[in-house]
């Protein structure tokens, strides 16, 4: 048996997982223990914080292995960890950082050898569908589609909300507010329900610019406007549109990723789908004409659990998802 990390940092703080697996790899990865921090780690001009990342880090393993010591008993060995995953919101753009830093402090404090740093897509992809072939859609603020079939990696949008992430929240939530202001002023296409609901939640029309674009979270405050939308779009045309256009966008991504031949499985993961079937009936629809050969699966595990999964696949050495400078990047042993 040998211990196993997993860690998954995004925009709603850290999480770490402690797992155990068998030498062998037969077992897969068992879950022992887990602890969290809320506060998010820093992004500056040079990226993500990797001296920060890790002063969270070490104190994580002393807790999770000391919590594992004591629910194995007295005599156990917890002093090592054999592999550690990381996924990180960014990794892919804003990533180097870590990867220069982060494999030499690993092996100083821990004796790690075998690391592997991760896009968060990624670790999303392999809680959902493990290591088979197929594609993952991860939605919540932003919205990324990631596709493999185990040669490499295909990837569609996740761009941001200036650039991309279309039909994620951000989006939906931008849109339900632009409809509102469009029947504050009169104009067409305008809708008078969500501008209702645009008031009550944010105040009258003419103080939103003024209370948005100041804010650094303005993504985060976008998206917290998608679920009125959503429920708006039961009986108001303009917002029904809107979600149905967002399942058009969704759908789209995932048949860019989803690999060409063969079945695929498509995998929908992320806090967006909690909007319920106001987007998922649309959205089934749009896939069922885009990806006609895919099948909808549910996901099996978080990004949390793809980072474990992950590391405790690469220390068994039963990796078989793509390696990849900046979505996935591997550091083992062999490579000295």
């Amino acid at each position: 048996m040998s211990w196993v990390l997993g860690v998954d940092s995004g925009g709603s703080g850290l999480r770490f997982a402690l797992g155990s697996t068998a030498s062998d790899g037969t077992a897969g990865v068992t879950t022992v223990a887990t602890t969290a921090s809320t506060e998010p780690v820093r992004t500056g001009p040079s990226g993500i914080d990797a001296g920060q990342l890790l002063g969270r880090l070490l104190p994580a393993v002393d807790t999770l292995l000391a919590e594992a010591g004591a629910s194995a008993g007295a005599g156990a060995d917890t002093g090592t960890l054999s592999a550690v995953a990381v996924g990180a919101a960014g990794m892919a753009t804003l990533g180097d950082g870590l990867r220069a830093e982060l494999p030499a402090a690993l092996e100083r404090s821990l004796g790690v050898r075998r690391l592997a740093l991760a896009a968060d897509a990624v670790t999303a992809y392999a809680g959902a569908l493990g290591q088979r072939p197929g594609a993952v859609v991860a939605a919540g603020t932003g919205m990324i589609a990631l596709g493999t079939d185990l040669t490499g990696w295909q990837r569609a949008d996740g761009w941001g909300h200036l650039l991309g992430d279309c039909g994620g929240g951000a989006w939906i939530g931008r849109a339900g507010l632009e409809a509102a202001m469009r029947a504050y002023d009169g104009r067409r296409g305008g809708s008078p329900a969500l501008l209702s609901r645009m008031e009550a939640v944010f105040g009258p029309a003419p103080e939103l610019p003024g209370l948005l674009y100041p804010r650094t979270d303005r993504p985060a405050v976008l998206a917290s406007f998608a679920p009125e939308v959503a429920r708006c779009a039961a009986g108001d045309p303009v917002a029904e549109g809107i979600v149905s256009t967002a399942a058009r966008h969704i759908a789209e991504a995932a048949a860019a990723v989803c690999p060409p031949s063969g079945a695929c499985e498509v995998a929908l993961t992320g806090g967006l789908f909690g909007l319920g079937d106001a987007l998922l009936v649309p959205l089934r629809a749009e896939l069922a004409g885009q990806l006609p050969h895919a099948t909808t699966v549910s996901a099996a595990a978080d990004p949390l659990g793809g980072a474990l999964l992950i590391a405790g696949a690469l220390a068994t050495d039963a990796l078989r998802l793509p390696h990849d400078a900046r979505l996935l990047n591997v550091l083992t042993e062999q490579d000295g």
